[in-house]
């Protein structure tokens, strides 16, 4: 008996949807006017345009003067209440200054700039991303589960935000608001509500801003067995968090330990025989690197096969290990060669792009 209601109601949110859509144009930066503002009765408000009616009809039916004054009173409250609500929305400047790349089912981060130019703060100001409208949930409105079903490849975050709440805003302040991600590829930005009930909760002013600029979403790593030359020995699997130190792998010769050497390469085995002290040195792993080879993840299945480089990726990247990753229709000469944390998010972004 609900899903009628539900079935009707789904069309006029996505007309409605299209209609807002058109009179903010997208962009990283918006300022809210009297084209992009709406106000309109809240849900208590509602009850206050009630007792407004009941008080005029009331007022005329019977004749009663203070029944009439009661009723232009409250209209009074009613027109300072809407002008004031108003006001605190109009003239607002929004600006997107970055937007994070997520891991899949992680949340992206987007850091706005609010600007206001008015010399009475404004209070009480509401943020939040709405999940976005597809057209196609008005075919499947009957299935529960059709919001898992999006395009292969992109992310459309129809999970909501946690809302952000600004108390009192004057002059400029940045924040930053969380936006859940559900699949690896393309996250367009669903549209960011702000609203305000201040000061009666009377009336309900919002609008909505549609940013141009998109995230990235890269692949939720999943671990494998892999061998890795310079990386941990005796291990099946390589550590999330472990440490690499470049020149500790390769046994070259043992000597004299000299005073103000570090004791971590004491051979403390020799020490135990009583055989004195000695510093042990290693040989550097110059020219070596490691190579992620797409063809050589052991996964069937394309998505996996991602996650599994994106593990490697960020194992790699928190070693320190130098390396080179080979995606598809990609040359392995042509390769570009890096190390840390700064190559491995190129390296997930270019995994986040792949389709």
């Amino acid at each position: 008996m609900t899903i009628l209601p539900n079935a009707l109601s789904q069309p006029i949110k996505t007309a409605l949807a299209g209609w807002f859509a058109k009179r903010s144009p997208k962009s990283d930066s918006a300022t809210l006017n009297l084209r992009n503002v709406y106000i309109f009765f809240s849900r208590e408000g509602m009850l206050f345009a009630l007792l407004l009616i009941i008080t005029f009809i009331a007022g005329i039916n019977y004749g009663n003067n203070l029944v009439l004054g009661l009723c232009f009173y409250l209209v009074s409250v009613w027109l300072i209440s809407f002008h004031v609500t108003f006001s605190h929305i109009s003239g607002l400047q929004v600006r997107l200054l970055d937007v994070t790349m997520a891991e899949a089912g992680e949340s992206a981060w987007v850091t706005l700039q609010l600007r206001s130019e008015s010399r009475q703060p404004r209070r009480q100001l509401a943020l939040s991303f709405e999940p976005r409208i597809e057209k196609s949930a008005v075919k499947d409105v009957n299935n529960k589960q059709s919001n898992n079903n999006d395009s292969k490849g992109k992310s459309t975050g129809n999970d909501i935000s946690a809302p952000v709440l600004i108390s009192r805003l004057q002059d400029e302040q940045i924040i930053r608001i969380a936006i859940p991600t559900n699949q690896r590829g393309q996250l367009e930005l669903p549209r960011l509500q702000i609203k305000t009930v201040y000061p009666l909760g009377i009336m309900r002013a919002w609008s909505y801003v549609y940013f141009a600029r998109t995230a990235w979403v890269y692949p939720k790593p999943e671990r494998f067995e892999w061998q890795a030359q310079y990386l941990v020995a005796n291990s099946d699997d390589l550590p999330t968090g472990g440490q690499y130190t470049q020149g500790q792998d390769d046994f070259e010769r043992l000597d004299n330990y000299i005073e103000g050497e570090s004791l971590a390469r004491v051979s403390w085995a020799h020490v135990a025989r009583g055989q004195g002290m000695f510093t042990k040195h290693f040989a550097d792993p110059v020219g070596h690197e490691q190579t992620l080879d797409y063809a050589d993840m052991p996964a069937a299945h394309h998505e996996q096969k991602l996650s599994q480089l994106a593990h490697g990726v960020i194992t790699l990247g928190q070693l320190g290990v130098p390396f080179q990753m080979q995606l598809p229709h990609e040359d392995l000469s042509t390769a570009i060669i890096g190390q840390g944390g700064v190559f491995a998010q190129a390296c997930l972004l270019r995994l986040a792009k792949i389709p």
